[in-house]
C-alpha cells in the first residue's frame, strides 16, 4: 500500500510539473484540436433515402455510403492516440434512419498542439488503433444480431423498409447480416465492461444493449423499471413516461468495469419538472440487472439537455450540459461539463454538482483553431462525448447532427471538433492512467532535474 500510494504521489507532482502555465493559474485551456470534415463516408449500403434532400449544400442519399459522423459517444482505441467513436442512430429520428448502420468507428486525430500537428483526422484499425487510409473494411465494427437475441421485429426482419411496400427493398447486407440500423435503436453512450463485452444505452426503449466486441448482440435488450419512450416497442403493454429522444444519453462505467451508470435525458413523468430532474440508475455487469439504486440529478437553470457522463471514480463522474444554442441561434451557447458525487447528496435527493469547464470559454493562447481569437468557443447544437485522458486533461467531441448546419456558419453542414482540454481543477482518479505514464516520466524526468540544480546550489 506505501508503495503503491508513493506512485500516486509521485505521478500526480510528475503531471503538475508539466501542466502548461495557464492549468497552473487556474484557467482551463485548449492544449489540443483537430478538425473532421462533415462529409466523411464509409462504405456500406446507401444511407439517408427517408432523411430528406440534404442540407448545407450535402445532398442525400448516399449512394452506397454511410456517413461516419455525428459522433455521441467515445472510449480508448486500441493503442494511445485512438479512439473508439460511436455514431448516433443515423439522421436523428426513427422514421428516417432504417438506413443508418449502427457502428463504432476507429479514429486517429492528429491533434494540432503549441508544438506542432496537423489538426486532420484519420480513420484508425479497430484492433490495432493503426492510421488507415479511409473508413473502409476494418476501421469499424457494425452492431448486429445474427443469433436472434432481441425481443422485437427490426429492419433486418422485413422485405421493404418500414415494412411498407412502396418504400425501397431493405438492403442484402442488412437482411443477411441482420445488421442494426437507426430505426431498431438510438444508441447515444457506450462503455465496455470488465469482460470486453460492450454497452450501449440507447433512447427508443430506453434499453441497454449488450455486444460482444465485434458488435454481435449477445442477449435480449434491457429496459429500465417502470420507465418507456414513445418509440417503445413494448408500448401496448404500458404507458409512455418519458418524451422521444430523452433516453439514456449519458451512460458511465465504475473502474472496475462492473456497475454501469445510466443517466437520462429528459424528466421521467412524476419526476419534479420544474427542477429539471433526471434519473441516474445503477446496473449490475455480474447480475445483468438493476440494482435499485438510483439519485436524481438536476439540470442548470440555463441547460436544456446532458451530451455525456463519464466515471471519475467510484462515486464521482463528469456530466456535459448544453442547450440548443449556437454560434448562429438567437438563443445563446451554453456548453458546460460539470463533476458531479453520487456520495454527496441533499435533502431532496439531488447530487453534488461542481462546474469544471465552460466550453464557451478555452483560453487558447496558441489559436489552435486558427480563428483569431485566443479565446476558443464550442458552440455546436449537441456536445456528446467527453473522455478523460488523465487527471487533467479532457478529450471532448460535438455531434454534428450530419448534413445539419448552423454550429459555427450559417447554411454550412457543421464539421467535428475534437478538443484536447487542459483542466486548471485536476480529477481525483481511482488509478493512475495508462495514457499518463509519458507525462509521468517527463515529470519525474522535472522533478530530476530539480533535485539536481538543488545539489549544485
Amino acid at each position: 500500500m506505501k508503495n503503491t500510494n508513493w506512485r500516486l504521489r509521485a505521478a500526480a507532482a510528475a503531471a503538475t510539473l508539466v501542466l502548461s502555465p495557464l492549468a497552473l493559474a487556474g484557467v482551463n485551456t485548449l492544449e489540443g484540436w483537430a478538425l473532421m470534415p462533415a462529409n466523411t463516408f464509409a462504405d456500406g449500403p446507401t444511407a439517408g433515402q427517408f432523411a430528406g434532400a440534404g442540407n448545407g449544400g450535402n445532398a442525400l442519399p448516399l449512394v452506397n455510403q454511410q456517413p461516419v459522423q455525428g459522433f455521441s459517444a467515445v472510449l480508448r482505441g486500441a493503442v494511445d492516440g485512438s479512439y473508439l467513436f460511436m455514431p448516433d442512430n443515423g439522421f436523428g429520428t426513427q422514421g428516417n434512419s432504417a438506413d443508418a448502420l449502427l457502428r463504432v468507428y476507429g479514429v486517429r486525430p492528429d491533434f494540432r498542439t503549441a508544438l506542432g500537428g496537423s489538426g486532420t483526422v484519420s480513420a484508425a484499425s479497430i484492433t490495432t488503433g493503426a492510421a488507415l487510409p479511409a473508413f473502409g473494411a476494418g476501421s469499424h465494427i457494425t452492431l448486429a444480431d445474427p443469433d436472434r437475441k432481441l425481443g422485437f421485429t427490426i429492419q433486418a426482419d422485413y422485405t421493404h423498409y418500414y415494412n411498407n411496400p412502396a418504400n425501397a427493398l431493405v438492403d442484402t447486407r442488412i437482411r443477411t447480416g441482420r445488421l442494426l440500423t437507426g430505426a431498431d435503436f438510438d444508441i447515444e453512450s457506450m462503455r465496455k465492461d470488465k469482460n470486453g463485452h460492450l454497452w450501449f444505452g440507447e433512447e427508443f426503449g430506453p434499453f441497454l444493449v449488450k455486444t460482444d466486441a465485434t458488435g454481435k448482440v449477445l442477449r435480449s435488450e434491457v429496459s429500465l423499471p417502470g420507465v418507456m419512450a414513445p418509440q417503445n416497442p413494448y408500448l401496448g403493454t404500458g404507458t409512455a413516461n418519458l418524451l422521444s429522444s430523452t433516453g439514456f444519453e449519458g451512460m458511465a462505467i465504475n473502474p472496475a468495469g462492473d456497475k454501469l451508470f445510466t443517466l437520462l435525458e429528459g424528466t421521467v413523468a412524476g419526476d419534479d419538472a420544474s427542477r429539471k430532474t433526471l434519473r441516474i440508475n445503477e446496473f449490475s455487469v455480474d447480475r445483468e440487472a438493476y440494482t435499485g439504486a438510483q439519485w436524481k440529478y438536476r439540470l442548470d437553470a440555463l441547460g436544456s439537455n446532458i451530451g455525456d457522463m463519464t466515471a471519475v471514480n467510484d462515486h464521482e463522474f463528469v456530466v456535459i450540459e448544453r442547450n440548443g444554442g449556437t454560434a448562429t441561434s438567437a438563443l445563446a451557447p451554453f456548453k458546460k461539463i460539470y463533476r458531479i458525487d453520487l456520495n454527496a447528496v441533499d435533502a431532496a435527493g439531488y447530487v453534488a454538482k461542481t462546474e469544471l469547464v465552460d466550453l464557451m470559454n478555452l483560453a487558447d493562447p496558441h489559436d489552435l483553431n486558427r480563428d483569431g481569437s485566443t479565446t476558443f468557443t464550442f458552440p455546436f447544437v449537441t456536445v456528446e462525448s467527453v473522455l478523460i485522458l488523465d487527471a487533467h486533461t479532457l478529450l471532448v467531441a460535438n455531434d454534428n447532427n450530419y448534413p445539419g448546419t448552423g454550429g459555427r456558419l450559417a447554411g454550412v453542414s457543421d464539421n467535428t471538433e475534437f478538443l484536447k482540454i487542459g483542466l486548471a481543477q485536476p480529477l481525483a482518479l481511482a488509478v493512475p492512467e495508462p495514457t499518463s505514464s509519458a507525462l509521468m516520466l517527463a515529470g519525474l524526468a522535472g522533478l530530476g532535474a530539480l533535485v539536481r540544480r538543488r545539489r549544485r546550489g
